[in-house]
Protein backbone atom coordinates (compact mmCIF):
# COMPACT_ATOMS: atom_id res chain seq x y z
CA UNK A 1 0.00 0.00 0.00
CA UNK A 2 1.30 3.44 -0.96
CA UNK A 3 -0.22 6.71 0.18
CA UNK A 4 0.48 9.84 -1.82
CA UNK A 5 0.06 13.41 -0.58
CA UNK A 6 0.47 16.34 -2.96
CA UNK A 7 1.33 19.90 -1.99
CA UNK A 8 2.51 23.12 -3.57
CA UNK A 9 -0.51 24.11 -5.61
CA UNK A 10 -1.90 27.62 -5.61
CA UNK A 11 -2.72 30.71 -7.63
CA UNK A 12 -0.05 32.15 -9.92
CA UNK A 13 0.02 34.65 -12.76
CA UNK A 14 0.71 33.59 -16.32
CA UNK A 15 4.43 33.26 -16.90
CA UNK A 16 5.06 32.36 -13.28
CA UNK A 17 6.34 29.17 -11.67
CA UNK A 18 5.23 26.63 -9.11
CA UNK A 19 6.78 23.46 -7.74
CA UNK A 20 4.50 20.62 -6.77
CA UNK A 21 5.60 17.93 -4.34
CA UNK A 22 4.22 14.47 -3.74
CA UNK A 23 5.25 12.69 -0.57
CA UNK A 24 4.87 8.92 -0.56
CA UNK A 25 4.54 6.55 2.36
CA UNK A 26 6.20 3.15 2.52
CA UNK A 27 9.71 1.78 2.24
CA UNK A 28 9.42 0.67 -1.38
CA UNK A 29 9.14 4.09 -3.02
CA UNK A 30 12.27 3.53 -5.07
CA UNK A 31 10.63 0.57 -6.82
CA UNK A 32 7.71 2.66 -8.09
CA UNK A 33 7.52 4.63 -11.28
CA UNK A 34 5.82 7.96 -10.59
CA UNK A 35 3.80 10.37 -12.66
CA UNK A 36 1.77 13.54 -12.62
CA UNK A 37 -1.65 13.86 -14.21
CA UNK A 38 -4.03 16.81 -14.35
CA UNK A 39 -7.73 17.35 -14.79
CA UNK A 40 -9.28 20.63 -15.82
CA UNK A 41 -13.00 21.35 -15.24
CA UNK A 42 -15.15 19.50 -17.74
CA UNK A 43 -12.19 17.60 -19.19
CA UNK A 44 -10.75 14.13 -18.80
CA UNK A 45 -7.71 13.50 -16.65
CA UNK A 46 -4.58 13.71 -18.77
CA UNK A 47 -0.98 12.57 -18.45
CA UNK A 48 1.58 15.29 -17.72
CA UNK A 49 4.90 13.61 -16.97
CA UNK A 50 6.43 10.40 -15.66
CA UNK A 51 9.71 9.31 -14.12
CA UNK A 52 11.18 5.85 -13.78
CA UNK A 53 11.82 4.18 -10.41
CA UNK A 54 15.50 5.12 -10.50
CA UNK A 55 14.93 8.59 -11.87
CA UNK A 56 17.06 7.92 -14.92
CA UNK A 57 14.23 8.23 -17.43
CA UNK A 58 11.56 10.88 -17.76
CA UNK A 59 8.73 11.47 -20.22
CA UNK A 60 6.48 14.48 -20.69
CA UNK A 61 3.37 15.37 -22.62
CA UNK A 62 3.99 17.57 -25.65
CA UNK A 63 1.90 20.33 -24.07
CA UNK A 64 4.38 20.78 -21.21
CA UNK A 65 7.72 19.89 -22.79
CA UNK A 66 10.33 22.55 -22.18
CA UNK A 67 8.23 24.09 -19.37
CA UNK A 68 7.64 21.32 -16.81
CA UNK A 69 10.27 19.05 -15.24
CA UNK A 70 9.59 15.92 -13.19
CA UNK A 71 12.18 14.73 -10.69
CA UNK A 72 12.38 12.53 -7.61
CA UNK A 73 14.36 12.12 -4.42
CA UNK A 74 14.19 8.50 -3.34
CA UNK A 75 15.88 9.30 -0.03
CA UNK A 76 12.96 11.60 0.78
CA UNK A 77 10.23 9.45 -0.82
CA UNK A 78 9.19 12.49 -2.83
CA UNK A 79 8.50 13.30 -6.46
CA UNK A 80 8.40 16.85 -7.78
CA UNK A 81 6.94 18.74 -10.70
CA UNK A 82 8.65 22.02 -11.47
CA UNK A 83 6.32 24.13 -13.59
CA UNK A 84 7.68 27.18 -15.36
CA UNK A 85 6.19 29.59 -17.89
CA UNK A 86 2.73 28.69 -16.69
CA UNK A 87 -0.24 29.38 -18.94
CA UNK A 88 -3.94 29.78 -18.09
CA UNK A 89 -4.58 26.47 -19.86
CA UNK A 90 -2.41 24.74 -17.24
CA UNK A 91 -5.15 25.43 -14.70
CA UNK A 92 -6.28 22.08 -13.30
CA UNK A 93 -6.20 19.77 -10.34
CA UNK A 94 -2.84 18.00 -10.43
CA UNK A 95 -2.61 14.41 -9.25
CA UNK A 96 0.37 12.33 -8.26
CA UNK A 97 0.33 8.68 -9.36
CA UNK A 98 2.40 5.59 -8.60
CA UNK A 99 2.90 2.46 -10.66
CA UNK A 100 4.49 -0.67 -9.18
CA UNK A 101 6.37 -3.57 -10.77
CA UNK A 102 6.43 -5.55 -12.94
CA UNK A 103 6.90 -3.14 -15.80
CA UNK A 104 6.59 -3.47 -19.55
CA UNK A 105 9.19 -1.92 -21.83
CA UNK A 106 6.85 1.03 -22.38
CA UNK A 107 5.87 1.43 -18.73
CA UNK A 108 5.23 5.15 -19.27
CA UNK A 109 2.69 4.89 -22.08
CA UNK A 110 0.09 4.33 -21.00
CA UNK A 111 1.06 4.84 -17.38
CA UNK A 112 -0.63 2.09 -15.35
CA UNK A 113 -1.67 3.75 -12.10
CA UNK A 114 -1.85 1.64 -8.95
CA UNK A 115 -2.20 4.53 -6.51
CA UNK A 116 -3.48 8.11 -6.75
CA UNK A 117 -3.01 11.13 -4.54
CA UNK A 118 -5.90 13.40 -3.58
CA UNK A 119 -4.85 16.21 -5.91
CA UNK A 120 -3.75 19.81 -5.55
CA UNK A 121 -5.31 22.79 -7.34
CA UNK A 122 -3.21 24.92 -9.67
CA UNK A 123 -4.79 28.09 -10.99
CA UNK A 124 -3.03 30.30 -13.53
CA UNK A 125 -4.50 33.75 -14.03
CA UNK A 126 -4.10 35.69 -17.28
Amino acid sequence: QVQLVESGGGLVQAGGSLRLSCAASGRTFSSYAMAWFRQAPGKEREFVAAISWSGSNTYSADSVKGRFTISRDNAKNTVYLQMNSLKPEDTAVYYCAASGPPYSSKWYSPFRTDYWGQGTQVTVSS
